[in-house]
C-alpha cells in the first residue's frame, strides 16, 4: 500500500495541510530578508575623507575646506579615498592645476552621506577604500554558513526528524541574528553572520519537505508554488522594511522578529508521517494521521490507519536504520540522481544570481529597484503553477533554462545604447531563472525517496550555494572580454537544461519511499 493512498483517503489537501502551509509561510518570511539583507546593511553611502576642522581651516566655509583638502575626480565629484597631504589654499583662487598635486589616503576616517541610510556596517567600521573587500566578504561569509548548514540540517532532519530540527533552526537562527546586531567589531559580526546563515537554512529545507510529505499527489505543485511565493513575498516586504528602518542594527532585529512567530506556531506543526513510518515509529505516525483525519473531517474514513496496515506502507532494509549522506551514493541509480540534480541546482543558482547581480537598475532608488526585482519573481509564479501540470516538471525545467540562455544571448547582440531593450530582456531572463528555481525545488523533492529526502535536499542546497559563490567571479570575467560573463552563463543555462532532460518525470506519480524504490524505477 502506498502512503499516497492513505493521504488521499483522509483528504490530502484539507484544513490540516493548509495549516501546515500557513505555518511554513510564516516561518519562511525571514529567509529572503536575511538572504538579501546585504543589499541594505552593507550598502556603501557616498563618502569622503574626514578633515581636521581646527587650525588653518577654522575660518573657512565647508565648501572652501573641501576645495583645499580633498581632490576632485574627473567628473567633478570629491575623491572618496584621497586627501591632500597639506591644505592647498591656492586652490581658493586657481584650481586649474589641482590634478598635479600629491594626495594621500584618508588619515582621520571618513564622513558619510546619511540621507539614505542612517548607518550601515560600511559606515560603522569604515569598510571602504582599502577595506572594501571586507564589505563584499560579509555576503560570502553568510552564504558559506548557509552552504554548510544545508548539509548539517539535511542530515540531522533525516536522523532525528523534521519537526525537532525545525525548532532548533528557529531558535538558533534568531539567537545568532539578534546577537549579530550587537556586534562591536567586524570580526564578531562576520562570525555571527556565518552562524546565522548556518542555522537559518534549516528552515528552508525542513518546512518545504514537511509540506510536500503531507499533501496528495494532485496538490504537490501547489505547495511548491506557494512555498516559492513565500520567498518572493518576504523579498518584496524587505524593501518596505528597509525603507522604514534605515539603521543596520535595528534592521537585522526587524527582519528576524518573524522567527518569534514561527517559534510560537511550531507547536501546531506535525512531524512527517512518512518519516515516522519509514523509521518504524508506527504509533506516532498513526497519532498524526488520525489528527489529520479529524481536522479534515474524514475520521470515519480511517480504515487504513491501523498499525498492521501502516507497517506495509514502507519496507526498509532494516527497521530503525539511520540514513546518512553516504546512502545517496551507495547504489547506481541514486549516484546518477545525485550527480544530475547537483549539476542542475548549481546551474540554476549560478544563472539566477549571475543575472540578478548583472541587471542594471531602472534609474530608481535602491528600495524601488529591489521591490521591482522581487515583483518580477512574484509575477513569474502564476504561470509556473499551470505549466507544471500542463507540460510536466521536466519540460518546464528544460524550457525555463533554455529561455534563460536565449535571453542572455539576445543581450549580447543588442547594442549597449539600447538600454531599454537590454533591461527588458534581462528582466525576462530573471523571470525565467526564477521559474527554474521554483520548479527544481519541487522536482527534486519528488525525485528523492523519503528515507533520504532531507539529505538529498541538503546536498542540493549545498550545490546551489556553491553556484551563488561562483556567480560574482563569473561577472569579473568581463575584464578578459566584455561578453565573456554572458557566454559562461549561457553555457551554464544550457548545461542545466540538458541535464534536466535526463531526469525522470514526476508529475502525477507517487514519490519514492525507499532507496529500493528508486533503484527499481525504469
Amino acid at each position: 500500500m502506498k502512503f499516497e493512498d492513505i493521504i488521499t483517503e483522509i483528504n490530502g489537501f484539507g484544513r490540516f495541510q493548509k495549516m501546515i502551509i500557513v505555518i511554513s509561510f510564516i516561518g519562511r518570511f525571514a529567509l529572503p530578508c536575511h538572504f538579501m539583507l546585504n543589499n541594505f546593511i552593507s550598502a556603501v553611502p557616498s563618502h569622503r575623507c574626514n578633515m581636521d576642522d581646527g587650525g588653518a581651516l577654522e575660518n573657512l566655509t565647508l565648501a572652501q575646506k573641501l576645495r583645499v583638502s580633498i581632490p576632485a575626480e574627473d567628473d567633478g565629484s570629491l575623491s572618496s579615498c584621497q586627501m591632500y597631504a597639506e591644505p592647498q589654499f591656492h586652490l581658493l583662487h586657481n584650481s586649474s592645476n589641482s590634478s598635479q598635486l600629491s594626495s594621500v589616503p584618508c588619515r582621520s576616517g571618513w564622513v558619510y552621506d546619511n540621507s539614505t541610510f542612517k548607518s550601515t556596517i560600511t559606515s560603522q567600521w569604515d569598510l571602504v577604500c582599502d577595506s572594501k573587500g571586507k564589505n563584499k566578504a560579509t555576503a560570502t561569509i553568510f552564504f558559506v554558513g548557509v552552504m554548510f548548514g544545508a548539509l548539517t540540517f539535511g542530515s540531522l532532519s533525516d536522523r532525528f526528524g523534521r519537526r525537532i530540527m525545525l525548532l532548533v533552526s528557529y531558535v538558533s537562527a534568531i539567537i545568532f541574528a539578534v546577537a549579530s546586531s550587537f556586534s562591536t567589531t567586524y570580526v564578531m559580526f562576520a562570525v555571527l553572520r556565518f552562524f546565522t546563515g548556518f542555522c537559518i537554512t534549516g528552515i528552508v529545507i525542513v518546512t518545504y519537505v514537511l509540506s510536500v510529505e503531507w499533501v496528495d499527489i494532485k496538490h504537490r505543485k501547489l505547495v511548491g508554488v506557494v512555498d516559492s511565493l513565500s520567498w518572493s513575498f518576504g523579498n518584496s516586504m524587505l524593501a518596505a522594511i528597509a525603507y522604514m528602518v534605515n539603521d543596520w542594527r535595528l534592521l537585522i532585529i526587524s527582519v528576524s522578529s518573524p522567527l518569534i512567530l514561527g517559534i510560537l506556531t511550531w507547536r501546531w506543526m506535525p512531524e512527517s508521517a512518512r518519516w515516522l513510518i519509514a523509521n518504524g515509529r508506527l504509533e506516532d505516525a498513526q497519532t498524526y494521521l488520525r489528527k489529520c483525519a479529524t481536522m479534515n473531517g474524514t475520521e470515519k474514513e480511517t480504515r487504513s490507519l491501523d498499525i498492521t496496515t501502516l507497517s506495509t506502507v514502507v519496507v526498509t532494509e532494516k527497521k530503525g536504520r539511520k540514513y546518512t549522506y553516504l546512502d545517496l551514493v551507495r547504489t547506481p541509480k541514486m549516484r546518477v540522481l545525485v550527480l544530475q540534480t547537483g549539476i542542475v541546482w548549481f546551474c540554476v543558482a549560478t544563472a539566477f544570481y549571475g543575472i540578478s547581480f548583472n541587471i542594471s537598475g531602472f534609474g530608481l532608488n535602491i528600495y524601488l529597484t529591489h521591490f521591482t526585482y522581487a515583483a518580477v519573481e512574484v509575477l513569474t509564479k502564476v504561470p509556473v503553477f499551470f505549466l507544471l501540470d500542463r507540460f510536466g516538471r521536466r519540460r518546464t525545467m528544460v524550457g525555463s533554462m533554455l529561455m534563460v540562455g536565449i535571453c542572455l544571448g539576445i543581450n549580447i547582440l543588442v547594442p549597449e545604447d539600447h538600454s531599454v531593450i537590454r533591461t527588458v530582456v534581462a528582466v525576462a531572463g530573471k523571470a525565467f531563472s526564477s521559474a527554474s528555481d521554483t520548479t527544481i525545488v519541487l522536482y527534486s523533492s519528488e525525485l528523492y525517496p523519503t528515507v533520504v529526502r532531507q539529505n538529498g535536499m541538503g546536498y542540493n542546497s549545498f550545490m546551489a550555494r556553491l553556484g551563488v559563490a561562483v556567480a560574482p567571479g563569473i561577472l569579473l570575467l568581463d575584464e578578459v572580454w566584455k561578453h565573456l560573463p554572458q557566454v559562461v552563463l549561457i553555457s551554464v543555462a544550457i548545461l542545466g537544461a540538458l541535464v534536466s532532460w535526463m531526469l525522470r518525470e514526476t508529475c502525477d506519480r507517487c514519490m519514492p519511499e525507499t532507496i529500493e524504490d528508486v533503484e527499481q524505477q525504469q
